[in-house]
């Protein structure tokens, strides 16, 4: 975020609220008595200060949405970004000192609209997770000045910084025993590790609001990237269109083995039909048979008849049939 006059006045006023308010409310006091003398009210929450460029907005504007998205089913978390902090009176009485790009602060009440992060109106709650976007006029502060105030003032968890013009300045620091920043380590593919959210911070390149980039993005325990809301809308939208592809295809299928059915049927009846016929024919042929059989049968009883009434009459001709020469 930009800062006022030049980098070394900028340290040298914050360094001095520092100085003032330090120890004031450090994390791990947040449920001990804590009563600021008369907190000012004349709060600005608006310096008019564009942001450093177009992607450094929409970087902001990608974390917040996504952390939404991450913790969908919670509301016990505030993610701003571009936004002050106030945390003592020495830096309300200077003006020297902006908000972080984007911080989370955990376990609040989300629901709360803010126009600002106001220490004393938030039961001394700090920050959990800062994330710096650095650009040439905040490189020096980011690295340095602020990392300080995050570490020993604010005694936030987990520090982060990245130039959305440079895919290789990811750096992160987490908060150890001593109370003093050690640097993360990036895993095989450059994330780090945010124990507070736990999640991945990585470098996803891609077009994000017309813009390509290497874009800073969350990515869950399992290495999986945490989808936009038109992402996920998109990704819901082609798993439908598949699921719809798949059920037609099995209905396509079932059609298939439907048809394939009918015409087994089809090739049964029209065997069973042939069958019947050759049966039938058969049938008829063992009739005919059997109609040859009974006219040679009745032909014989024919002749047989017609011998005997011609051995008859031989008889009474004095003839015997048997002895006919």
């Amino acid at each position: 975020m930009p800062v006022e006059a030049t980098i070394e006045e900028k340290e040298t006023k914050i360094e001095a609220s520092v100085e003032v308010a330090t120890e004031v409310l450090p994390q791990e006091a947040a449920d001990l008595e804590w009563e600021p003398p008369m907190p000012p009210t004349d709060l600005i929450f608006d310096d008019g200060e564009p942001l450093e460029s177009n992607r450094h907005r929409i970087c902001i504007n990608v974390l917040i949405r996504l952390l939404l998205i991450a913790y969908s089913d919670r509301d016990d978390f505030f993610a701003g970004g571009n936004m002050f902090i106030y945390f003592s009176s020495a830096q309300v009485k200077n003006r020297d000192f902006r908000g972080p790009d984007f911080f989370v602060v955990l376990d609040v009440d989300g629901t709360r609209s803010r126009q600002g992060w106001v220490i004393w109106e938030e039961g001394g709650r700090y920050p959990d997770v800062i994330v710096e976007l650095l650009s040439d006029s905040t490189r020096k502060a980011d690295l340095s000045t602020k990392k300080r105030i995050y570490e020993r003032q604010f005694r936030t968890p987990d520090y982060f910084v990245y130039d959305p013009f440079d895919e290789n300045s990811l750096q992160g620091w987490h908060l150890g025993a001593n109370q003093r920043y050690e640097a993360l380590n990036p895993n095989d593919k450059g994330w780090l590790w945010c124990s507070r959210l736990e999640l991945w911070l990585g470098i996803w390149q891609g077009t994000i609001d017309r813009e390509t980039a290497p874009w800073l993005r969350f990515y869950d325990i399992d290495g999986n990237l945490v989808p936009l809301p038109e992402e996920a809308a998109q990704q819901e939208a082609e798993a439908a269109q598949q699921q719809a592809q798949a059920a037609q295809q099995e209905a396509e299928l079932a059609q298939q083995e439907v048809e394939a059915e009918r015409q087994r049927a089809e090739t049964a009846q029209q065997e069973a039909e042939a069958e019947r016929q050759r049966a039938e024919t058969a049938q008829q042929e063992a009739e005919a048979e059997r109609q040859r059989a009974e006219t040679a049968q009745q032909e014989a009883e024919a002749e047989r008849q017609r011998a005997e009434i011609l051995a008859d009459r031989l008889r009474e001709l004095g003839i015997d049939p048997n002895n006919m020469p």
